[in-house]
């Protein structure tokens, strides 16, 4: 079994919106080595290659820092599985905000983001994308549990929202103020905000747009709803730089790993253990 090891000191939590990743994450750089071979070489004597993967720290049961100081969340355990099943592959985690994660990767800064990222026709245009989804979600407008006024975005025209930058939740928020005169009011979280809640059920902002299994995560004491139908569902997959053809060769080797871990059930306890249900059972 690989051993963990994380090298930098223990970060703070902070629980913010998700979606998309739609979460913002507190910045620290830090690294967290999953692999068993300092050598970098496996068993059979064969060269390791170093993979680093991108996430954050202010996810909520995805991937953040637990008491212990620990990186650890559904996603990152997702990761380490599928490390164990990679041998020709060393990864390391580097944790960063998750407005940066992007730019990360396509400045090799990191090799792939593992960060619930929702495949869009906007990133599609600019990503490659793994082919094997570990979750799916449904994004929807979230309010304060006693506002009965606000179902659809039409109702959010004039209106403040809290959103996170890059995120698929903002380019729903964004591609309707494209697409409309009478525009929504965007007010994008500081990467190291940790209130969301606050911010709607004060009055601040009015609602948010989020995946649909975050909000028991953000809001554990209920103050928070979702409202009206869903606004998009997608797969949630990994992300790589496009026309890299290592990038494709790890993203082919990833997927293969996860039908494995899809067929023999790891992935769905995965899910069910950090997001208190099998979110993978619709993923396509």
């Amino acid at each position: 079994m690989k051993k963990m090891r994380l090298l930098s000191a223990a970060l703070a939590l902070a629980i913010v919106t998700a979606g998309c990743g739609s979460t913002a994450d507190s910045n620290n750089g830090s690294v967290e080595n999953t692999a068993n071979t300092a050598s970098g070489s496996s068993g059979g004597g064969a060269k390791v290659k170093k993979i680093i993967v991108g996430t954050g720290t202010g996810f909520p049961q995805v991937c953040f820092i637990d008491e212990n100081g620990k990186l650890t969340g559904y996603d990152v355990e997702l990761v380490r599985e599928i490390d164990k099943r990679l041998p020709e592959y060393e990864f390391e985690f580097q944790t960063m905000e998750f407005s940066n994660l992007l730019l990360s990767l396509e400045t090799n800064k990191i090799d792939f983001v593992a960060h619930e990222m929702e495949k869009n026709p906007e990133r599609e245009q600019k990503y490659l994308f793994n082919k094997v989804p570990y979750a799916h979600w449904k994004n929807k407008i979230v309010v304060a549990k006693d506002n009965n006024s606000i179902r659809t975005l039409d109702d959010l025209v004039g209106k403040k929202v809290l959103t996170s930058a890059t995120s698929a939740a903002a380019q729903i928020l964004e591609n309707y103020n494209k697409q409309h005169e009478r525009k929504i009011e965007l007010v994008y979280q500081n990467g190291g905000a940790n209130d969301t809640v606050s911010q709607i059920t004060s009055g601040r902002v009015v609602a948010t747009v989020s995946a649909d299994f975050t909000l028991s995560l953000t809001d554990p004491q209920g103050k928070l709803k979702t409202a009206g139908d869903s606004l998009s569902e997608a797969d949630i997959l990994f992300v790589f730089r496009k026309n890299d053809a290592d990038a494709q060769k790890l993203a082919d080797e990833i997927d293969a790993a996860l039908e494995e871990i899809k067929a023999d059930g790891t992935l769905g306890k995965l899910s069910t253990e950090w997001l208190g249900d099998d979110f993978t059972a619709n993923a396509s």
